[in-house]
């Protein structure tokens, strides 16, 4: 009864005109750029982070969820017609739906990925409702030690889960650590690392770093490559998709929807994993194997519902305990930064409207895009013709605008610049943005709870270990790098990673 009455609040805040306007703006925003060859839903929401600032808290973070939802849907419609996957859970997606829209099923293959995702969006937001006030319940017991030990263990994920090189993402993430050092010190009020500039004196801004690593970098790296792509706007086929269809798909959104589901609560990608855990799952199930990476429409079904299913799911630590568990969550941690809320559980009871109205927008903004969609894919793949010398400067005066906008400052544009040229000299070199993101939104966490903690101990480093909760998340930490540096691990890790 109690989840009842929790979901009626956030029903009655996500109903009202003004937060069913901003979702569905979101949404629609959203899904535009996402189609945008080369624009994935972290890109989008760091570009279009800025525009959420001058709202309510409730109607920003809304609007801010539909960007992400609309992103995604949107993502599918390029790489299903494009073959130019957004971003890494996209891949996957590639490999069938390319294919079926080469056979002149690209409608049905869109049709699939958008019914998938609304089903898995739908038991994703359900498994929030109910699994959050339990998890917030026990949140409620950690002291700073354990919320130490608990971003330890979610950098540690980061690290498991990041594709690429292990040494890469290591490297990234204490790079992250390092920039979330700039700026004041909490406990002296000293600044440091600012080298007397005075703008690096609170620190460097969050939105720049994000909007130039996964913004200006993507641009430059799509600009740079040359040759026309072989796109499918005339053959889409019939949309809608047929009986003998659903009946084929609907065991894999199934199965891709519980996998999502529980692969999502982990730190560091649990979406990606969803993806890829999904196709290699549909694969060994499939009588006939041979047909993936043809044109099978499990290929597409699966993969596209553990994605959204993982994505909904990786709400539940952001919103129970304050923890970012991939570049998306980290993005609104900041969002709800700047609106002086303070992720954790006591978000549910200080800000009900705002965590419950939240979820219940998720469940709108899913069916939104599943109405926006699906009619109006015609108008979507129509932009996949605008040419590229008009629409990436077009791209990138928006975002300069978005970036100026912070804090009216031209330092930030300056600073967002040169994170999009290490940016692209980092994708050069195969390293991932996203353990960076994580680092930067968790080192200043983590030092506060850090230093909090032993000043509770009066400087005793073992307060870490000798707290049953602490010792524990340490523990889990210490077993994944075990496991992770173990070679047939290691080898299994780096053959599921590959991107043909």
């Amino acid at each position: 009864m109690e989840l009842v009455e929790h979901l009626a609040i956030g029903f009655n805040t996500a109903l009202s005109f003004q937060n069913i306007m901003y979702a569905f703006v979101g949404c629609l925003i959203g899904t535009l750029v996402g189609v945008l060859p080369g624009l994935g839903p972290v890109p989008t929401i760091a570009m279009l982070l800025p525009i959420t600032y001058a709202l309510p808290p409730v109607a920003g973070l809304i609007m801010l969820a539909g960007i992400y939802y609309g992103a995604q849907y949107g993502g599918s419609t390029t790489a299903i017609l494009v073959n130019l996957p957004g971003e890494t859970s996209a891949v996957v997606t590639c490999l069938d739906g390319y294919q079926m829209a080469r056979n002149g099923r690209a409608g049905q293959a869109l049709a699939i990925a958008a019914i998938g995702s609304f089903f898995a969006g739908c038991v994703g937001t359900l498994l929030i409702a109910g699994f959050a006030p339990p998890l917030a319940e026990v949140a409620f017991q950690f002291g700073p030690a354990e919320y130490f030990s608990l971003m330890v263990l979610g950098l540690i994920g980061a690290v498991v889960l990041a594709s690429g090189s292990l040494i890469k993402a290591i490297c990234m993430i204490l790079l992250g650590l390092l920039i979330g050092m700039v700026g004041t010190d909490v406990n002296s009020g000293v600044a440091r690392f600012s080298f007397g500039i005075p703008e690096l004196t609170d620190g460097i801004d969050f939105a720049a770093v994000a909007m130039g690593v996964f913004g200006f970098s993507e641009i430059i790296n799509n600009v740079e490559q040359k040759g026309e792509r072989e796109v499918f706007l005339d053959k889409i086929g019939h949309l809608y998709p047929t009986w003998e269809d659903l009946k084929e798909a609907a065991p894999a959104i199934v199965r891709g929807t519980a996998i999502g589901s529980a692969l999502g609560i982990l730190p560091g990608g649990g979406a990606v994993m969803s993806a890829f855990a999904s196709y290699t799952v549909e694969k060994k199930l499939s009588k006939k194997p041979e047909t993936f990476g043809k044109g099978n429409i499990r290929g597409v079904a699966g993969p596209e519902s553990a994605n959204n299913a993982g994505s909904q799911t990786s709400f539940i630590p952001l919103l129970t305990l304050g923890i970012p568990g991939n570049a998306i969550m980290a993005l609104m941690v900041g969002a709800m930064t700047i609106h002086n809320i303070q992720p954790g559980p006591q978000v549910m009871t200080s800000n009900p409207d705002l965590f419950w109205g939240l979820i219940v927008s998720m469940w709108i903004g899913n069916l939104m895009l599943v109405i926006l969609n699906l009619p109006l894919i015609g108008i979507w793949v129509k932009l996949l013709k605008v040419p590229y010398p008009i629409l990436f400067p077009a791209i990138l005066l928006i975002c300069s605008i978005g970036v100026y906008t912070l804090n009216y400052n031209v330092f930030d544009i300056w600073m967002t610049a040169a994170f999009g040229v290490v940016g692209y000299i980092w994708f050069k070199l195969k390293c991932e943005g996203a353990p960076l993101l994580l680092g930067l939104v968790l080192g200043p966490m983590m030092e506060e709870n850090f230093r909090r903690a032993l000043l509770l101990s009066r400087g005793d480093f073992s307060t870490f270990v000798t707290r049953p909760l602490s010792a524990t998340l340490l523990g889990v930490a210490v077993f994944l790098v075990l496991i992770v540096a173990s070679p047939t691990i290691r080898k299994k890790r780096e053959e599921t990673f590959v991107e043909d």
